[in-house]
């Protein structure tokens, strides 16, 4: 079930930036290892249902990450290959960061934390049935 729309032109309008934010920060984290791409994703997701339902119609029909957030919306999960992409792109860009700032062991505890996080949230995800046209 979606959340309501506000009725406060204020209130919705503070939705709509929320949620703008949170969706460039989503695009921002397909590039920086440690912004979480998906749940900035969800959760503009989330403010633009409260928000505006022009936006929130345009971020769940947007060709490339639309249908992962209908899918999570709806409890069918991820798919296993989205998943799996995920996680090696997850670990190359943690592991290039590690590199990057090799003279500093307490970043890569960090950078190893995050990575465990965020493995074992993907892990537990239920994983949707796709079809093998899609």
């Amino acid at each position: 079930m979606r959340p309501r729309p506000v009725r406060s032109k204020s209130i919705s309008a503070l939705y709509v930036i929320a949620g703008s934010i949170s969706l460039g920060l989503g695009v921002l984290g397909m590039f920086l290892p440690l912004l979480p791409t998906t749940p900035l994703w969800l959760l503009a997701a989330a403010c633009y249902a409260r928000g505006s339902q022009r936006f929130h119609h345009w971020l769940i029909h947007h060709p490339m990450f639309g249908e992962t957030i209908r899918r999570y919306q709806s409890g069918e999960g991820i798919p296993r290959k989205a998943r799996n992409k995920t996680l090696i792109i997850l670990w190359a860009t943690l592991l290039l960061s590690a590199w990057w700032v090799q003279h500093k062991p307490w970043l890569w505890i960090l950078l190893a934390a995050v990575g465990v996080g965020v493995t074992i949230y993907l892990m537990r995800l239920p994983l949707a049935e796709v079809d093998k046209g899609s």
